[in-house]
């Protein structure tokens, strides 16, 4: 039995900012599109961007809201406006701030890990069960500043009992992800800047976009 016969990868495409690449995303098949809330970001949205984008996703298809270091109060004034299926922090938050924020909102999260190149499997673990109620541990490259650094860590750090619980994000691409799949057999994978314009921050490529989800799919049919 192969991996297609077990499992579907999910595709999340992340840092959206267009109606058109929205619908794009779900053209495609996306699982689901993520809206960045973290105003330093390139891909960052006001909540009135948010509301109208938020238009083009239909049912189940997931909104997800990524945060860093996010007030209660911004948390709150976000989720209750744009309708999101999902909260993902990317931040130094703790377990219980995470809890905390995902109250607010009365929705599940992730939980972002940045693997760093001195980090062992056994700290991957450890993040693991510190953030045991996260719906999902994405694991990404430890880069200067937050999200979306399009840096490829060590896969094979990475636990095979933590495939099920683990989005892989960190410099994902059309060329990588297959790789990627066959080696990790991740639930999900999460891609921004690998679906970006050369040297355009936030700048979707509608054919990056498309190679990237053919990818995934000829992973899985392999």
């Amino acid at each position: 039995m192969n991996h297609s016969d077990l499992h579907r990868t999910r595709i999340k495409l992340c840092g959206l900012s267009t109606a058109e690449h929205v619908k794009h995303a779900v053209a495609l098949g996306a699982d689901a599109v993520g809206f960045v809330f973290y105003p330093p970001s390139p891909r960052s949205l006001t909540v009135s961007e948010a509301v109208e984008l938020s238009r083009y996703v239909p049912p189940l298809v997931s909104a997800v809201g990524l945060f860093v270091n996010a007030t209660p109060e911004w948390v709150r004034e976000v989720t209750s406006n744009v309708p999101l299926s999902l909260l993902q922090f990317h931040g130094d938050e703790t377990p219980e701030q995470c809890a905390e924020l995902a109250a607010i909102a009365g929705l599940p999260w992730w939980r972002a890990v940045r693997v760093g190149p001195d980090a062992a499997a056994s700290d991957l673990v450890e993040s693991s069960l510190n953030y045991a109620a996260a719906g999902g541990i994405l694991l990404d490259a430890l880069v200067e500043g937050f999200g979306g650094g399009g840096k490829v860590f060590d896969w094979s750090l990475i636990p095979t009992d933590l495939g099920h619980r683990a989005v892989l994000s960190g410099g994902l691409n059309a060329q990588n992800v297959s790789d990627a799949i066959r080696r990790v057999r991740p639930f999900a994978v999460d891609v921004s800047s690998g679906i970006e314009v050369p040297g355009a921050k936030g700048v979707k490529d509608p054919a990056r976009m498309a190679a990237f989800v053919r990818a995934v799919r000829e992973a899985d049919a392999g």
